[in-house]
């Protein structure tokens, strides 16, 4: 019988705490540098950030419920819901997170529960059905991502073309991420007839749409700049085009699951870089 370390390790690796820590961190990071600093102590960005938070949580218990056995070849070890949490309780889990986090948005505003309600819908669907299919799940992913910052404007009722412009970079550094990893996951998908762009193209046609995918990111963030905000291009090259460049020359060599999952990680660390610039801009 599992001890209670192994549980609360358990959950914790289920609802991908790591990663919750950087979603809150982001929008607290918005909010404060690129609305104002009166926003720290809000008990309004307090409750959004826990509330966007908790449905990201029952996001990740939700597909791993759905995954279990694709995981079990693509990673294995890392299987959580059927070896150490009860398949039952992982949909109890889910529920009362997502419950928690739309409740929550009623002390904020009927947009914000609009928004938790879509996630949640959204997430689910993804779990159970899109992200099988080749392009869609990584695109509905990609979307709550970017949301997760523009929500911020929502909130404070602001047309912030700066939480515009890193809602675009979290929106498309999370769609080529989600891509790599179908390319790291490409074994499981295929046992399990998921039909990914890595299956349906194959890698090296995949390779060349992340490719092109990576320029017209570059080029939206850079052109909605110009237009709009016209921040310096050194804070481009430093945190967008640098990362970027180093991201693709890796991506061209890489022909193996050990590469596609450090790719996978790379992103991670784009985006958490896009995140602290949000300091000096």
């Amino acid at each position: 019988m599992p001890t209670v370390n192994a549980i609360v390790e358990s959950l914790l690796r289920l609802t991908r705490a790591w990663n919750l820590t950087i979603l809150a961190l982001a929008q607290y990071f918005a909010a404060y540098f690129l609305i104002g600093s009166h926003t720290l102590f809000d008990w309004r960005l307090l409750v959004l950030a826990v509330s966007t938070t908790l449905i990201a949580a029952a996001g990740y218990v939700i597909n791993d419920y759905y995954d279990m056995k694709i995981d079990s070849i693509n990673r294995p070890g890392r299987v959580v819901v059927g070896r150490l949490i009860h398949r039952r309780f992982a949909i109890l889990l889910h529920a009362a997170l997502s419950f928690a986090g739309i409740a929550l948005g009623f002390l904020l505003s009927w947009w914000i529960v609009g928004i938790n309600v879509f996630s949640v819908v959204l997430l689910w669907f993804y779990s159970n059905q899109l992200k099988r299919l080749p392009f869609i799940g990584n695109l509905a992913v990609s979307l709550l991502t970017g949301l997760s910052i523009a929500v911020i404007n929502v909130l404070y009722h602001t047309p912030s073309l700066l939480v515009i412009i890193y809602a675009v970079f979290a929106f498309f550094m999370t769609l080529i991420r989600e891509i790599i990893k179908d390319m790291e996951d490409l074994k499981g998908d295929n046992t399990y007839g998921c039909k990914t762009l890595p299956i349906v193209w194959g890698i090296r046609k995949t390779k060349a749409f992340l490719y092109l995918l990576t320029v017209l990111f570059a080029l939206s963030v850079v052109f909605i700049n110009y237009a709009y905000v016209k921040l310096q291009m050194i804070y481009f090259i430093m945190f967008l085009f640098v990362p970027l460049a180093w991201l693709l020359s890796r991506l061209a060599r890489a022909d193996t699951m050990r590469d596609f999952g450090w790719l996978s990680s790379f992103c991670k660390i784009i985006l958490l870089l896009g995140i602290l610039s949000m300091a000096i801009v």
